[in-house]
């Protein structure tokens, strides 16, 4: 069974400030050696520059590549603003790559029909609304989707104030689930948050960090058969 996984990080938010990706692989694929490459300022950089520009796509390949040369079984990105970089970058390796939000994006798109995008980060909002889009062309449904933007609550969160990027993120929540019937959080950063915004919205809220690593546990058997 293939057992060495490795993830791609685009800032240090899981690496050294939410534990969530490493602890999730350790419960549902225990025993797998886990490898991390990053880029630390890649996600930076798209922000800065409102998109993904031609540079940070192939600093994509780059960390996809480096995985592979490394000996990953698999490769699993654990950002969802540069998804499109991504579908690149699989094209350039032969190691399987997978999103951490793709199967969060089906859910949405199956189960929702005015789907509220929540982001704390800008470029995350685009990538992750198209990615439900798409995932809803393809189940043939009609749905319609809401972007909203956590300004500035990434910021707070990278200098360590979580109860601050907390309760910015429940604000925006509460006021988003008046025009929603389902809120998808388009960051894995934020995924703790879900049971408590469903309580506090009493609508679905749909989150990356566990359903990607269970999408990334079905791969890894898949490739084992």
């Amino acid at each position: 069974m293939p057992q060495k996984i490795a993830v791609l990080h685009t800032s240090f938010v899981f690496v050294s400030v939410e534990p969530v990706i490493n602890e999730l692989i350790a419960e549902l694929l225990p025993g797998a050696e886990v490898m991390h490459f990053v880029d630390s300022d890649v996600l930076a950089t798209v922000v800065r520059e409102q998109g993904i520009s031609a540079s940070s796509e192939q600093r994509m390949v780059h960390l996809a590549q480096a995985a592979e040369a490394a000996g990953a079984d698999i490769i699993f990105s654990a950002c969802s603003s540069l998804g499109p970089a991504l579908d690149v970058a699989a094209r350039n390796v032969h190691t399987p790559v997978v999103k951490i939000d793709e199967a969060m994006a089906i859910l949405a798109a199956s189960r929702g029909s005015r789907i509220g995008v929540l982001a704390t980060v800008p470029t995350t909002l685009g990538p992750t609304s198209d990615l439900i889009q798409l995932k809803a062309d393809e189940l043939g449904r009609e749905v319609q989707i809401e972007q909203r933007l956590c300004a500035g609550a990434f910021d707070v969160l990278m200098s360590g104030d979580r109860p601050q990027h907390d309760s910015m993120v429940i604000e925006q929540a509460v006021d988003l689930a008046k025009n929603v019937d389902t809120i998808v959080l388009a960051q894995a950063s934020m995924g703790r948050l879900a049971e408590t915004l469903r309580e506090k919205t009493g609508l679905p809220v749909l989150s990356s960090p566990r359903m990607g690593v269970e999408y990334l546990a079905e791969r890894v058997a898949e490739l084992a058969k």
